[in-house]
């Protein structure tokens, strides 16, 4: 056999393969590039869709879709285990942490926005919540930290894909009381105490050796001792005036339930509106 004979002809990695998803169960159309592919396939478990090929600088991803739920399962106004959004979401929340498909139900996207309007999104941790709000601890000098200063709003948006659910709050956010902070930052590992002082969030540095270095300064400089809390470092509540319950439909009818915090003197019509518990009303969005 020559060299050339174990290389797989380029003409069947131009023919799309039909693979099953391990997470969904779904079968999804894949092309492999070449070698490339080949190497892909045995380091990657989950081969890229469409292709590998890094020189594509555009896909069309107009086919890449799923199935949501059917009609039999729609989510009616009925199904509501409370008119409290608050305990609404503890319900939903407490399903997702039973959900074996999903790693962390406590992940969230907070988005914030500067006081010239330009947004930004990432990934955050919830570490609590109450009918105060919804609490989570960053560094006060990150980017997310000097737009809550300059403009102290924001929205939170949980995703659930295994249950078809998504959750979207919007409110004001506070800083809580540096002694609720102080009390979460030494609940954590050492190791993340430390990080959070070595880690000046989002500004420049030069190599991750650098960190390396800071955090290996630290380690022992406060060993056996207490990780004193840095002052560019705590918490805040998000105090919700907005929450909507989103439930996906496979025809794309999406359920949608939304509670507000009714300015004073909004009426209530009983038909389009409707009034909830501790102050909310509700009512329903179209898709």
């Amino acid at each position: 056999m020559s060299k050339r004979d174990d290389v797989t002809p380029a003409s069947a990695h131009s023919r799309p393969k039909m693979l099953k998803c391990a997470r969904s169960a779904c079968a999804v159309k894949i092309c492999y590039s070449k070698a490339l592919c080949q190497a892909l396939r045995v380091c990657f478990p989950r081969p890229s869709l469409l292709c590998t090929d890094p020189t594509v600088t555009s896909m069309d991803l107009s086919n890449m879709r799923k199935s949501y739920k059917g009609d039999a399962e729609a989510f009616e106004e009925n199904q509501l285990v409370s008119l409290d959004p608050i305990l609404q979401f503890g319900d939903w929340f407490e399903q997702a942490t039973k959900c074996p498909a999903i790693g962390e139900a406590n992940a969230m996207c907070l988005a914030t926005c500067s006081k010239d309007g330009r947004p930004s999104a990432r990934m955050v941790l919830l570490k609590g919540y109450s009918q105060e709000g919804f609490r989570f601890f960053t560094n006060y000098e990150s980017r997310k930290g000097a737009e809550l200063d300059s403009n102290p709003f924001a929205a939170l948006v949980f995703y659930w894909e295994p249950l078809n659910r998504q959750v979207r709050i919007e409110g004001p956010v506070d800083r809580i009381p540096r002694e609720s902070s102080e009390e979460y930052f030494h609940s954590r590992p050492k190791s993340s105490q430390i990080g959070a002082v070595v880690s000046r969030q989002s500004s420049v540095i030069p190599s991750r050796e650098y960190l390396r270095q800071k955090n290996a300064e630290l380690e022992e400089k406060y060993q056996g001792e207490e990780v004193p809390m840095p002052d560019y470092w705590g918490g805040y509540i998000l105090r919700p005036k907005v929450m909507e319950f989103w439930q996906g439909q496979t025809n794309r009818l999406h359920d949608r339930i939304v509670f507000l915090q009714p300015a004073e003197g909004d009426a209530v019509d009983g038909v389009m509106q409707h009034r909830g518990e501790g102050g909310w009303i509700y009512q329903r969005l179209s898709p």
